[in-house]
């Protein structure tokens, strides 16, 4: 059974990474699709197919790639065509479907109209205002009625170039007209949290022009795609799906010698690693390099595992050419360990699940080793050549972000400063004394617009500590935080390490004199810190202020949440005898005079809610 298990997580997976054979996806889709439903906790989702030409081959793609990021989505597909109907005239059968994510399939033969031959610059402005003005009205209703995600194409190009290569600038031309289009669905983008694009204008570039669109699918099927192509979309819609549901890899875990340099630095020592640009592979070295310093700067963990003596493979970040230094790495295993048990233990240290890793080797052995015993950790085939290595972790979309926040971008200070807090608890050699040591300071309150983003990213991609799984779109979150029904908090912690940043949320429903908890998430960055402490007293004040005096918890259990199976009980609450379609039910009464439980972090103001005494005492924030 085990067996069967570690086929279905690497094989099945296998069969769906890039490079795609196209035939092969085609010809065993069905029996692909029948051994990925096997999957246990599959996040579902609502997705509604909006298309500007016939879509059935992409619903069924995009399919097959969401099942295999985890995700088991139910589909809305408009007839062909019909995507500004469907929205403008609310067709009831799209409403009542309430779909998370709209995805508009539109391509260039869907501009309504384009410059006419020598037409002047004000009237090709006058043109694309129309354009703009038309889709932004569909995502704007969109948005109002359904509170989707929206996911929308910006504009390929034509094959077909009648100006030749006056297209490219001339106002008038078709080329320059979608590019400036494109430019303003970027701005629209940039300016809507809850609307992301899906770039197939860099698509269509990376199969190429030729393969992206082929004439007799369009006139037999009116397909604004080929299948090559459609494999490529779907799985890059697969990816931005991924990233809003929080399913995107956290960690590249890196080996050393020919894969952040060239040679063996055990052997060879630093001044003779192949790494520099005066030679033509440790440019490519360099490169790499570069290419993973990028994704650390916004965000992603990098993590040594090497089978070499720890001060030889420290050393070879002295070398003057090296991008990467050790100040990088969050975590560093060198040891003649089996590279398996190191990653477990990069887990362990870092607190995150296996399935947010991928490992880059240039050995084979290796690769296979961590993929057989490790089939949550993903292990792209890179091969032994260097200058693939960066395209392979790119065409995956392993990293694949729906936005960068600060948060995103501070994780590996946070890290770093985090091997020191361990080191601190190492000398004390006492808990409790080091979270004293600590010197913790909360920030908790209402949520407030500065934080809904994070608060929503919070919510959808935390795993771990999660009571109920649920998820949130930013709609749903805006809404809450507005609406007297909720109870919302949000909570920063700082201690003299460093900042936190925000790393717990909770939504609570109002009836009466109850509250219900639907979410409640917090990082794993701050677990056993007593942060939940803090919240809870909170939540208890909050409830004290608004008369409410029972609190019922909820808890689903899942693959990944078992960490808080006891948390309810640890603070307090009694159990609902029963298991009420899945949930556990817990129950705490407030009691007239209630004595904080947290020991060790002292609260300052959030929005609604007041700092509480250097003790742990907490103000009441309503007098």
């Amino acid at each position: 059974m085990t067996s069967d298990i570690k086929t279905l997580q690497y094989e099945i997976p296998k069969a769906l990474r890039f490079p795609f054979d196209v035939p092969n996806i085609l010809r065993k889709r069905q029996s692909l699709r029948k051994e990925l439903l096997k999957q246990a906790n599959l996040i579902p989702t609502r997705i509604g197919i909006l298309g500007g030409s016939t879509t059935a081959e992409v619903r069924g793609m995009l399919d097959l790639f969401l099942l295999a990021q985890g995700i088991q989505p139910a589909f809305y597909e408009s007839g062909y065509n019909r995507y500004c109907e469907d929205v403008f005239l609310e067709n009831p059968d799209l409403w009542n479907f309430k779909p998370d994510v709209i995805f508009i399939h539109t391509t260039w033969h869907n501009v309504s109209q384009f410059p006419e031959l020598l037409e002047g610059e004000a009237q090709v402005e006058d043109r694309i205002g129309r354009e703009m003005e038309r889709f932004e009205s569909l995502w704007g209703k969109i948005h109002a009625g359904l509170g989707a995600v929206i996911i929308q194409n910006n504009f390929d190009l034509p094959r077909l170039r009648p100006l030749g290569n006056l297209e490219a600038f001339e106002s008038f031309g078709r080329v320059n007209f979608l590019q400036r289009l494109n430019a303003k669905f970027a701005g629209y983008a940039r300016n809507h949290s809850r609307f992301l694009i899906n770039d197939i204008l860099y698509l269509s570039a990376q199969v190429g022009l030729a393969a992206w669109f082929d004439p007799a699918y369009w006139y037999s099927f009116h397909m604004a795609l080929s299948p090559t192509a459609t494999v490529a979309l779907a799985h890059n819609v697969a990816a931005i799906v991924k990233s809003v549901y929080g399913k995107s890899k956290k960690c590249l875990i890196l080996d050393l010698d020919n894969t952040l340099w060239g040679g063996v630095i055990g052997d060879d020592g630093v001044q003779n690693l192949i790494l520099g640009r005066d030679n033509p592979v440790g440019e490519a070295f360099v490169n790499f390099q570069q290419y993973v310093k990028d994704l650390q700067r916004r965000g992603v963990i990098l993590a040594v595992c090497s089978k070499n003596d720890l001060e030889n493979a420290r050393e070879g970040f002295s070398h003057p050419d090296s991008v990467l230094k050790l100040e990088d790495f969050s975590a560093f295993k060198a040891n003649w360990n089996p590279k398996p048990a190191n990653i477990r233990e990069i887990a362990a240290e870092l607190n995150i699940a296996l399935d947010s890793m991928v490992f880059v080797d240039d050995n084979p052995a290796e690769r296979a080793l961590v993929a057989e015993q490790l089939p949550d950790v993903a292990v792209p085939d890179v091969g032994s050549e260097v200058s693939c290595f960066a395209e392979l972790l790119e065409q995956e979309r392993y990293f694949e972000v729906d936005k960068v926040v600060q948060d995103d971008l501070s994780r590996s200070a946070y890290y770093s400063s985090n091997a020191q807090r361990n080191a601190c608890l190492a000398n004390l050699g006492n808990y409790e004394g080091f979270l004293a040591s600590l010197e913790m300071t909360a920030e908790i309150g209402a949520f407030c617009p500065v934080y809904l983003e994070r608060i929503t990213q919070l919510i959808n991609k935390t795993n771990q500590f999660n009571l109920t799984t649920k998820r949130y779109t930013t709609a749903e979150v805006d809404s809450v935080t507005c609406d007297p029904a909720f109870v919302t908090l949000y909570g920063r912690l700082a201690d003299k390490f460093g900042d936190n940043g925000l790393v717990t949320a909770l939504i609570g429903r109002v009836s009466d004199d109850k509250v219900e908890l639907d979410v409640w998430v917090m990082s794993c960055r701050v677990l056993k810190r007593e942060m939940e402490f803090a919240m809870f007293d909170a939540l208890v004040e909050e409830c004290q202020a608004r008369s409410i005096r029972k609190i019922v918890g909820i808890y689903i259990p899942s693959k990944k949440n078992r960490m808080v199976a006891g948390l309810y009980a640890s603070l307090g609450f009694s159990r609902v005898d029963g298991t009420f379609e899945g949930r556990e039910l817990w129950q705490h009464d407030l009691p007239q005079k209630y004595s904080p439980r947290v020991r060790y972090i002292r609260r300052t103001a959030g929005a609604l809610l007041a700092p509480a005494n250097v003790d742990g005492a907490v103000a009441s924030s309503r007098g």
